[in-house]
């Protein structure tokens, strides 16, 4: 159980321990009573213990997707969400969650894929709600899983929501041998149309990125047709 600020003053700390209401009249006490009640638990351990909780889930027998679903895509999604959010100005603790979750429906039940970013938002919430983490905060990583698919034309309306649709486009890019193995060994395709196969799945992941997205990947897309296609 951890500690939840509901307000304070300069001299007064009112927080709620599960049920509890404690209020605190000066720090000394509220520094001692945060550590009698659990601790002190900072976002880096929330980020943490949610990133250890994806990594589980999507180890399971149950994961449809096997443990590739975390190696080639969702990690690949959290890594390159928190080295480009200050480039979109995104908060950096929001797009960390938000990556680590945006995909949480489909590893948990593959019957959630078709609507995974709106079970995915619901799953996100029930995973971050004991955390203290504010309620605008838990409504805007939310917002994030909900407009992360680039397959839905929604009008995205804050930093952090581009920044996850963009890290999930961007990270076909750093995937391409995993998309190489399904083209060969699962789909059977020939060379060449294997090949163009994935470039096209990169083109139409590129036309989906913003503008900001597609300077940051433009390197890798070129890169991508002079590899696959030999242009």
């Amino acid at each position: 159980m951890y500690p939840v600020i509901l307000y304070q003053t300069s001299v007064l700390y009112t927080m709620k321990f599960g049920n509890k209401i404690v209020s605190l009249e000066n720090t000394l006490a509220y520094c001692q009573t945060i550590c009698i009640y659990g601790g002190i638990i900072l976002m880096n351990d929330i980020i943490n213990e949610i990133y250890d909780e994806v990594k589980k889930r999507c180890m399971l027998p149950s994961n449809a997707y096997g443990i590739g679903a975390w190696d080639h895509h969702i990690e690949l999604v959290y890594k390159i969400a928190i080295k480009i959010c200050s480039e979109y100005e995104a908060n950096h603790d929001i797009v960390a969650l938000a990556a680590l979750l945006h995909d949480v429906a489909s590893i948990t039940d593959k019957a959630y894929t078709e609507q995974h970013h709106i079970i995915g938002a619901q799953i996100a919430e029930e995973l971050l709600a004991p955390y203290p983490i504010t309620k605008e905060d838990i409504e805007l990583i939310k917002k994030c899983i909900l407009n992360h698919r680039g397959s839905r034309l929604v009008k995205k309306t804050t930093p952090e929501e581009i920044c996850i649709a963009d890290a999930d486009a961007m990270a076909h890019f750093y995937s391409v041998p995993s998309l190489l193995r399904m083209v060969y060994v699962e789909k059977n395709m020939s060379i060449d149309d294997g090949a163009e196969f994935v470039y096209n799945k990169l083109q139409r992941s590129y036309n989906k990125l913003s503008d900001k997205g597609k300077e940051i990947i433009l390197p890798h897309y070129q890169a991508s047709k002079t590899l696959l296609l030999k242009k």
